[in-house]
């Protein structure tokens, strides 16, 4: 069923504005603002407020201010906290899921999804928090014992993208949460309103004042450049592109800080003569459409075995054709708009570039006419290994198909690129999908199947994707340090 106006702005109406500083709502110190667009429409959905230095200031205060206090909060309470946020953000699953299609496009079934797995973070991380163990045990000449202890490394900037407003909220918070670090946060200017009601929820759930603070803001390096200039500051993670991962791990090693790095995707989706034709069209269907194709772990690069190159094709192109391109509110919408128009033309000069090259288009190509930033689900073949789509992220519900032989060459189709986030490969051959494995130059893997992502999993890439792991029994680590002490021989006298 359709959302009504009426409801939207019901929904938006109860959406905090402001920032939020040591428990506080506020206006930004110079009073500025930034409006939230909705691309969908191109109309604006609300104005915040947009911080200044000042303002990243005061919310590096609050939280190393209250580091002490949390960090002694006992585990179990801490967990407590991030299972009573779970329990409330899936309560709100509608509300959520309403506020992310608004400001970011993506239909409403599709949100619902992400809430679903965001909240995931919360359930697991409250599970993980009181699983931090360390050691203690004799030196191998005996005559010292060890104790090994793990403790939080302290106040972390944390700064998430806009494709997936909650889940890449949660996937952080949530991990610095049950470690005992406090966080600034600072969510995409063109996605912050899902951020906001989460605080909200978190301080609902019983999270004390300081200890989660947001600030959004248009002038990114002017707010959080002294922040990561500050000594007080241990860590940093960022999800978004590679060109700014490098620029903040430069300006991170100035104080040598910890760091997460998320960065950008070109995924290969192999699939080789042997597969079930059928369940690679599902899961292309999952790993090329989840976002509109606004996600790193995107499939970019479809690499099909010539001898079943032209009935994929087919059998994609028909199933993308089905997809209702809409406004994500509407019933029936599979395919919401792109975030915004420069993200649309982008997509669009790819498309042309590689046609104008010798592509052929199967379906789609080009944009939808009418209000918003909408792309017509498109399947492209013949694909020249010259073309810029081959190497650039896409962003998009784009489909490129080129063609191999032999299984090396699959795999050096695969492995070029600068990238190494995510990789999906479908066959029969059980043996060979581990090989192939093996053989990637990968985070992940997606064996016959086109969605990789699980909170109980770690996620993060290798090469120019990325620095550590979030999510799973690795995702708290990049919170804790390793303290070790060495004890005099109790038995020495």
């Amino acid at each position: 069923m359709a959302i009504s106006a009426a409801h939207e702005s019901e929904l938006l109406a109860s959406v905090p504005t402001g920032l939020l500083i040591d428990g506080q709502w506020r206006d930004a110190s110079g009073g500025q603002t930034l409006d939230v667009e909705d691309p969908s429409t191109g109309e604006t959905l609300l104005s915040i407020a947009n911080a200044t230095k000042e303002d990243g200031a005061a919310a590096m205060d609050a939280a190393a201010a209250a580091q002490d206090s949390w960090a002694a909060t006992p585990a179990r309470e801490r967990g407590e906290i991030l299972r009573r946020a779970f329990e409330a953000v899936t309560a709100r699953i509608d509300d959520f899921a309403l506020l992310m299609t608004l400001e970011m496009g993506k239909p409403l079934a599709e949100s619902r999804g992400e809430v679903t797995y965001g909240a995931e973070f919360l359930r697991w991380f409250s599970e993980e928090a009181v699983r931090m163990s360390g050691r203690y045990a004799a030196a191998p000449d005996g005559k010292t014992r060890m104790l090994v202890n793990k403790k939080p490394v302290g106040p972390c900037l944390l700064i998430t993208p806009w494709n997936f407003p909650l889940a890449m909220a949660t996937r952080k918070i949530a991990p610095a949460i049950a470690a005992g670090c406090t966080v600034v946060l600072k969510p995409a200017t063109m996605t912050p309103l899902t951020s906001s009601l989460f605080a909200q929820v978190l301080s609902e759930a019983g999270l004390p004042d300081g200890v989660v603070n947001i600030i959004h803001t248009t002038d990114a390096s002017g707010v959080t450049g002294p922040l990561i200039q500050d000594p007080r500051l241990r860590k940093i993670s960022f999800t978004g592109s590679t060109p700014v991962g490098r620029s903040l791990l430069a300006d991170a090693s100035q104080n040598v800080l910890r760091t997460s790095m998320e960065l950008g995707g070109n995924a290969p989706f192999v699939v080789f003569e042997d597969a079930d034709l059928d369940a690679a069209v599902t899961g292309a269907m999952a790993a090329k459409l989840r976002n509109m194709g606004e996600a790193c772990t995107a499939a970019n690069r479809f690499i099909v075995h010539e001898s079943v190159a032209e009935a994929f094709a087919e059998k994609f192109a028909a199933k993308m054709n089905e997809m209702p391109v809409a406004r994500g509110t509407e019933e029936g919408s599979k395919v919401g708009p792109l975030i915004d128009s420069k993200s649309r033309d982008k997509v669009h000069s790819l498309v042309e570039d590689a046609v104008d090259g010798g592509a052929k288009t199967v379906t789609g190509g080009a944009p939808v006419d009418g209000p918003g930033y909408f792309y017509q689900p498109t399947v492209l073949t013949g694909v020249p290994k010259s073309a810029r789509i081959l190497q650039e992220e896409i962003f998009g519900p784009v489909a490129p198909i080129s063609t191999f032989s032999t299984e090396d060459e699959a795999v050096a189709m695969a492995n070029n690129t600068e990238y190494g986030l995510v990789s999906f490969v479908f066959t029969r051959d059980l043996n060979r999908g581990l090989r192939i494995g093996e053989k990637l130059e990968t985070g992940m893997l997606g064996l016959n199947a086109g969605v990789v992502s699980n909170a109980a999993a770690p996620f993060g890439g290798v090469k120019q994707s990325g620095l550590g792991r979030e999510g799973g029994l690795e995702g708290i680590e990049e919170y804790l340090y390793t303290q070790y002490t060495s004890i005099a021989d109790p038995y020495a006298y």
